[in-house]
């Protein structure tokens, strides 16, 4: 009797040794790229699996440039930007506006899905406040966020870790549950790393969609800060380098999971994914409602583990860039973070299409990428800097292949918004 809990404790351990890599998983898989992968499976089936994982593989290169360069040198990203780069000033300021942005505007429809999804799932356990949906989903809104900036307020880097644990723990077990309830054909999973593009109107944004959420530049210029609040130095290079692959493997299977479960529930049926309750409907006819409570708890997991860390992240980029420090307390990063509160209740307030908002938002992650990605490929090839550990022909070949990437996603990106507009 006294086993399970020993095994329980290693368990929880061990989660907690990957530490920032889970604050990497926030940014990445929230309501908006569940949304993503939702709408592609739902429409493609797994045709754009092949993007997950080169998006997931080079999202490992470079949480692996980022903190290898802190533990060497001890600074964080912005801040060695603005110190050690030509121009680098204008080029720490174009990141921190473009980071924001699209962070900021990722939050608008993630804060909307997880407050429909709320609803949804009381709607079908208490049908009588069907009818009220504006009023219900605002209020719903309003509690989570003012819940989530209580914890910033009084929170710190332990905590803020430890609420992550258990927001990714929940979203990764129902989403990988749900995938043993529809149980996909394994035949059309394999078509899926075969490359193609969907040749319809729309494809080339959900690509970019794919990327935005996927290789979020936030994860990458945040890795040094939470890794100086981990408290980790030179002798944990290991432990980094294993934290930063754990992140990009659990991140494929979490995001190819729910895809499979889209394909299996809606692309055999030609069903279409226009509202959050489509998303999960499905499911209902093969496990009942107890399918859909499983989806639903992995959704709002998912939209709980993006809002906390998104709301960090512009206070967090300013403090970076001023003293490239991690700053969670001051009045500045309690500001910052009640702005964007503000501003991720505009779905709800005017009572948009949270999916169809969703998907556009993830597409303006990709234009400060490139960036990103050749600001740490120039300073981690700095011998003053980085001595014996500046980055060999491995890290450098990954690092110039995933900027190719970039680029080539960016410019999809803009062919995909002209045509959208």
């Amino acid at each position: 009797m006294q086993e399970k809990p020993n095994v329980l404790r290693k368990i929880y351990l061990l989660m907690l040794a990957i530490g920032p890599g889970f604050f990497a998983i926030g940014y990445t898989i929230g309501t908006g790229s569940v949304t993503s992968m939702i709408v592609a499976g739902s429409q493609f089936g797994m045709q754009l699996l092949w993007v997950l994982f080169l998006s997931c593989l080079f999202s490992w290169v470079l949480m692996e440039a980022y903190g290898r360069y802190t533990l060497v040198t001890g600074e964080t990203a912005l801040y060695s930007f603005r110190k050690h780069l030509k121009f680098g000033n204008i080029i720490a300021i174009l990141i921190i506006l473009g980071v924001t942005f699209g962070q900021w505007n990722s939050l608008i429809g993630i804060l909307g899905i997880s407050a429909n999804a709320i609803f949804e799932m009381l709607a079908l356990f208490i049908p009588s406040i069907k009818g009220h949906e504006y009023w219900s989903v605002l209020t719903i809104a309003l509690i989570i966020i003012s819940g989530m900036y209580y914890l910033l307020w009084h929170g710190s880097y332990s905590i803020f870790e430890k609420l992550l644990v258990i927001f990714v723990s929940f979203m990764g077990l129902s989403f990988i549950l749900s995938l043993f309830i529809i149980l996909p054909d394994p035949s059309e999973v394999a078509k899926g790393m075969i490359p193609s593009v969907p040749q319809v109107e729309g494809g080339k944004m959900l690509v970019a969609a794919f990327v935005g959420t996927t290789m979020a530049s936030a994860t990458f210029l945040s890795r040094p800060l939470f890794i100086q609040g981990k408290g980790w130095t030179k002798e944990n290079m290991k432990d980094q380098s294993k934290d930063a692959m754990w992140a990009a493997i659990l991140i494929f299977i979490i995001s190819a999971s729910v895809m499979a479960v889209a394909m299996g529930a809606f692309h055999a049926d030609g069903k279409v994914v226009t509202k959050v309750l489509d998303m999960v409907y499905a499911l209902e006819p093969i496990a009942g409602k107890f399918a859909i409570a499983i989806f639903f708890i992995g959704t709002m997991a998912a939209g709980l583990s993006s809002v906390f860390p998104i709301l960090m992240i512009a206070p967090l980029m300013i403090a970076d860039y001023q003293a490239g420090k991690l700053d969670t307390s001051s009045k500045q990063f309690k500001t910052i973070a009640g702005i964007a509160c503000v501003i991720s209740l505009l779905v709800p307030i005017f009572g948009a299409n949270p999916i169809k908002a969703q998907i556009l938002t993830q597409v303006f992650n990709v234009f400060v990428l490139p960036l990103v990605i050749v600001g740490i490929l120039i300073l981690i090839n700095r011998k003053d800097l980085m001595g014996k550990h500046k980055a060999g022909w491995l890290l450098n070949t990954g690092m110039v292949m995933s900027l190719i990437f970039a680029c080539i996603i960016s410019y999809n990106g803009v062919i995909a918004i002209a045509e959208k507009f």
